[in-house]
Formats: structure tokens, C-alpha cells, sequence
């Protein structure tokens, strides 16, 4: 199935002709998870494929923000499925589904048919406007992070600093030792390795010896390599009156001679260096079996073992001044918080910004979808404790009739309601975010007649910038779609499958008909689908 142009799109069909199937393949190929009664055949694999022209630079530049190359304009995620096995990937490089997600949020939205539901919760609130107000929100968000990030680990240290006075020197007495311990071991650095080499080189001291022996036996004066050698050198020296040709053969015997000589001269050098007492091999053994155990207890190495010694120290004379380090952690404590309620209070002042902005556009775009006398406001609190995400809760609160007070979202909507609400939002953020596709899998549940016209004239507008696909069982949108397609069942008394096909003109309007007048397509109702078809050219001419 392939969808190449930023157009608005409709799929209608049949209850049960399988228009989950197409939501269901996107969730599988960015990592959902799956049944294995899926799969027609668990003996054959399945191939899930998704192919995304990116063309738009900013999401080109956090792709490659992620070390994700567009090749050719293009972004490619597969996964293959065998039994209870799957394997995702990315460009054709093997990924994790987490991965997949982290990428695909940047390619395409998805609005399933329940998820306006999580507008009601107000963590989900927060992450709209956080959205709404990406850049300049985001930067300071990041800032609050690492304050509170100090913030807490400041609060943890005075926390776990609650010692009464026995626990002190009891502490300060095993420091101490562990101290004096490390101190009396005199460590130097490197002198670890050092001391292992020269340690297996005199353990196997003996062998050694003996090879080296043998070695200047070989290659030695008596009847050695070096012997022969001197003898060959002085016959072709004896006939070089005879034949001068054997001159180079001559200085070759010469060279190999005098590198014998070389070679017994290292040898014997070597074996004189060996040369060692069973006490110096001892206090080597039992060097080594100090920092070994000093390496159990401090460290792997003795760099490490060092690093441990300084730490203990600062321990130590924390504990030696446990009240003066205790004031000084309040105080540390004290500044990281008032430098994190400071950096919370402008996050929330920009959030208050951004919020009215929000609020404003909220309006128009729910005026757009048909609620005339609309009110809406984004309430904000101050929570009690500090969060890495600052310490603001909001609310959404909304009338939509004249006279009526405002209250939280979930005390006043219906469901057709929210999911307008939730359409006016996903256009806001997709403008803003410039994601180019979104799918709405039958949103539309809840709404009908002239909403359900101001729902299908939004979706146009979107399509304007965006790839917009819609599932969806109302005419309306149906009609409004610049594509339709059908996904119908076809058995042939073996095997059913699920087909999707792009309808032309004539065939658009038979499906719209088909929705309009159910089972019994008539006369009047195939008139009305083309009327309807016809005043949503003319609309899509207008917007």
C-alpha cells in the first residue's frame, strides 16, 4: 500500500472487513507487541514494512541529531516475525524496538480510537503544553532537570549524614585503620605489573637458564654453529687465491659469523642478568601477596587502590568535623534549592506563556469543529514537592455552553467531544512540530451531521501541509478526502484476505452511498453521495 503525496486520505469499508489490519501492521512494525494467532502460518515468517519520504529538513536534522542517515530521502523500518521471534530494522541495520519508537515520534502521529481518553488525566495535560511550547520550553526543562538532579543529591547526602556520637567514632576508628593500612603498604603506581613480570620471570628462572644454555651450546666456539661456521670461512678464504668469484660467498660466511658472536655475546649477557637469591625471590613473592590483598579490599589496581585512599581521607575528615560538614551541607542544600525554585518559577512563567497561546488556539480550533460558544482556560498549580519536571500541575478546564462554568475536562466532555478536542489539538502540535503524517483511526466515533463536516473540513486543512489518513465510518470525511480508499474482505472458499484499493470517482461514490443508505443503495442515496462529494470540491476549493 503506498501513500506518496502530502494528500488527506479516507478508508471506509465493512464492519469487520478488516480496517484494523492497517493500524494493526503500523503498530507491528514499530514494535508492538503481538499474538501468535496473527500469523496465518507460524511454520512462515511475516514481513511488516514501513518506507517514509522525509523531506523535511528539521526532522532530517534530529534524525541525524540521533546518528540516523536518510538515505536517499528515505527511512526504511522492517520487522520480521516467526512464531514467538522478532527482529526489527532500521535502514537495514539491526535495532531495538525502543530504537523504533524513538524514531518513528519524529516520522508520524498516531490517534487511535481510545486515546483521547488520556486527555482527562493531567500528566497528559502538562505533555501537551510542554509540546506546544517544544524549544524554549524544552531548554528550560533541561536546566531544571539538572538542578534538581544537584537539589537531590545534596538532600541525600545530609540525609544519610545523621550520625549520633558512637556511630562517629566507630567509623573514624575503622577509617582510620584502613587508612594507617594503605599508608604502611608504601604503594607506588605501575608497581603492580612491574613487580608480576619480574616475578614470573624468576619463577621460571630455571627453565630459562637451561634454554639459554642450550642456545649458547648451538651457536657457541665449541662445535657449536659459531665453530663450523669459523671453519667454513677459513676454507673459502684458503681457496679464494684459487678462484676470486668465492668472494661474496666469503663475506656472507663473514657476516653470519660475526652474527653468532653477537647472538652468544646477548645470551651470556642475558644469563648474567638472571642472576638472583631465594630471598630476593621471596620478598617479590611476598610483595605481591601484600598488594593482592590490599587489591581485594581497595581496588583492582593500585591507582585505584590510591584513588580509595583520598576518598577515605575526605571521610575522615568529614567525620572530624561532622558538625562544621554538616552546616556546610545545609547550606549547599539551602542554595540548590532556592537556585532550583528559581529556575521552576521560569519554567512555569514560560509555560504560562505559552499556555495562553494555547489556550487561544484551542479555541479557534475548536470554533473550527463546530463548538460555536466555547470557553477554555489552562488552570495552573504550585505542587507541594519538587520534580525533575519542574513543580506545575494544570488543568484543562473548558465550557461549551453559554452560561455554564468552567470545569476540568473530564466533568463536562462526552466522548465525541473529547475526540474533537483532541483533533484540535493534534493540528496545533502538528503545525507546530511539522510532523508529517497522521494517521486518526476512527476518531470520528460520537459526532455526526454538521460536526462532522467542520471534522472532515479540519482534516483538509491539515492535508494542506501533511500526509492526513484517516479511518473512518462518516460520510463526510469520506467525501472530503482528496484519496478513498476500501479495505474489503475476499475468500475464494479457501483463504480470506484483506484488500485495500484506491477508488476512482464513480466507485467513491457507490462506498459513500453504501455508508449513507447501509445494505439498500438507492437512486436518492447514490445522488446524495455524488451532492456530497461535489460540495466538499467545492469546500476543499474554498479553504
Amino acid at each position: 500500500l503506498e501513500f506518496r503525496r502530502v494528500l488527506f486520505r479516507s478508508l471506509t469499508g465493512e464492519t469487520g472487513a478488516g480496517k484494523s489490519i492497517l493500524m494493526g501492521s503500523v503498530n507491528l512494525a514499530l514494535g508492538q507487541k503481538m499474538s501468535r494467532e496473527m500469523l496465518r502460518d507460524e511454520e512462515k515468517p511475516a514481513l511488516v514494512e514501513l518506507i517514509f519520504q522525509v523531506d523535511n529538513p528539521r526532522c532530517v536534522e534530529r534524525l541525524k541529531e540521533k546518528e540516523i542517515s536518510v538515505e536517499e530521502g528515505q527511512i526504511i523500518i522492517s520487522r520480521k516475525l516467526t512464531g514467538n521471534r522478532s527482529i526489527s530494522r532500521l535502514n537495514g541495520e539491526v535495532c531495538t524496538a525502543a530504537q523504533i519508537r524513538e524514531i518513528s515520534s519524529l516520522l508520524l502521529d498516531i490517534h487511535g480510537q481510545h486515546e483521547h481518553q488520556s486527555l482527562l488525566y493531567q500528566d497528559q495535560q502538562l505533555i501537551i503544553l510542554d509540546a506546544y511550547g517544544k524549544e524554549e520550553i524544552r531548554e528550560k526543562k533541561q536546566e531544571v532537570r539538572e538542578r534538581f538532579q544537584i537539589w537531590s543529591q545534596k538532600k541525600k547526602e545530609l540525609t544519610s549524614y545523621q550520625l549520633d556520637e558512637e556511630t562517629r567514632k566507630r567509623e573514624i576508628s575503622f577509617l582510620e585503620f584502613e587508612l594507617q593500612e594503605i599508608e604502611e603498604a608504601g604503594l607506588r603506581p605501575g608497581e603492580d605489573e612491574e613487580l608480576e613480570k619480574q616475578y614470573k620471570k624468576m619463577s621460571s628462572g630455571r627453565n630459562i637458564l637451561e634454554a639459554m644454555a642450550a642456545v649458547k651450546g648451538y651457536t657457541g666456539n665449541d662445535n657449536g654453529a659459531q665453530d663450523l661456521v669459523g671453519r667454513a670461512v677459513q676454507e673459502t678464504n684458503r681457496m679464494l687465491g684459487v678462484d676470486e668469484s668465492l668472494q661474496q660467498i666469503a663475506s656472507l660466511l663473514q657476516d653470519v659469523e660475526s652474527l653468532l658472536s653477537d647472538v652468544n655475546r646477548e645470551v651470556s649477557d642475558y644469563v648474567e642478568s638472571m642472576t638472583f637469591s631465594e630471598e630476593e625471590f621471596y620478598e617479590t613473592e611476598q610483595r605481591l601477596n601484600l598488594l593482592n590483598r590490599m587489591k581485594a579490599k581497595y581496588g583492582s589496581t593500585v591507582e585505584e587502590i590510591l584513588a580509595c585512599q583520598e576518598e577515605k581521607q575526605k571521610d575522615l575528615d568529614r567525620l572530624y568535623h561532622f558538625e562544621q560538614y554538616k552546616e556546610k551541607l545545609e547550606k549547599e542544600m539551602q542554595k540548590a534549592e532556592t537556585e532550583l525554585a528559581s529556575v521552576c518559577e521560569e519554567l512555569s512563567e514560560l509555560r504560562k506563556v505559552y499556555g495562553k497561546q494555547l489556550e487561544g488556539r484551542i479555541i479557534q480550533g475548536l470554533q473550527d469543529l463546530n463548538f460555536l460558544d466555547v470557553k477554555f482556560e489552562i488552570d495552573f498549580e504550585t505542587t507541594e514537592h519538587y520534580t525533575a519536571n519542574g513543580n506545575d500541575k494544570i488543568c484543562f478546564t473548558i465550557s461549551t455552553n453559554p452560561g455554564e462554568p468552567l470545569r476540568p475536562l473530564a466533568k463536562v466532555v462526552s466522548g465525541g467531544e473529547l475526540s474533537r478536542i483532541m483533533l484540535a489539538i493534534k493540528t496545533i502540535l502538528a503545525d507546530k512540530d511539522e510532523t508529517e503524517t497522521l494517521i486518526f483511526d476512527e476518531i470520528d466515533t460520537g459526532i455526526s451531521g454538521r460536526t462532522a463536516q467542520k471534522v472532515s473540513e479540519k482534516m483538509a486543512v491539515i492535508g494542506r501541509n501533511h500526509q492526513v489518513i484517516c479511518i473512518t465510518h462518516l460520510p463526510q470525511i469520506a467525501a472530503m478526502a482528496d484519496e478513498h480508499f476500501e479495505i474489503a474482505k475476499k475468500t475464494d472458499h479457501q483463504i480470506t484476505r484483506t484488500q485495500i484499493r484506491l477508488l476512482n470517482e464513480e466507485d467513491s461514490a457507490l462506498e459513500i452511498a453504501r455508508i449513507l443508505g447501509g445494505a439498500q443503495i438507492t437512486e436518492h442515496t447514490m445522488e446524495s453521495a455524488k451532492e456530497m462529494k461535489e460540495l466538499a470540491r467545492k469546500k476543499k476549493e474554498e479553504i
